[in-house]
């Protein structure tokens, strides 16, 4: 699609019922087939919320087809900052070839 829908504030400053109600309106109803997502969401990260924009979108797709989607997320490196991201403070396992 032309659009993307964001899901940065997901989690937090928009509800798990606010956020399934937009993916169902874009996708639905206006033919958005591209969101994006990541580990962090929703900002300002925390150790409490980290990662809800995914469950949300995740919980969504429960009943719905993925293959009709493109979902761009992101993955975090180790920061001292948010040490609480990765166990024991090591880095991401990711790597350029994944």
């Amino acid at each position: 699609s032309k659009a993307c829908l964001g899901t940065m504030t997901w989690g937090q400053q928009t509800s798990e019922r606010d956020a399934m109600a937009m993916l169902t309106a874009a996708v639905d109803e206006y033919g958005v087939n591209f969101v994006d997502t990541s580990e962090l969401y929703p900002a300002p990260s925390s150790a409490e919320t980290s990662g809800a924009a995914d469950r949300v979108v995740a919980k969504w797709l429960k009943d719905r087809s993925r293959d009709d989607l493109v979902i761009s997320s992101k993955v975090a490196g180790y920061s001292a900052d948010i040490d609480w991201l990765r166990a024991g403070g090591e880095g991401t396992t990711a790597t350029k070839g994944q």
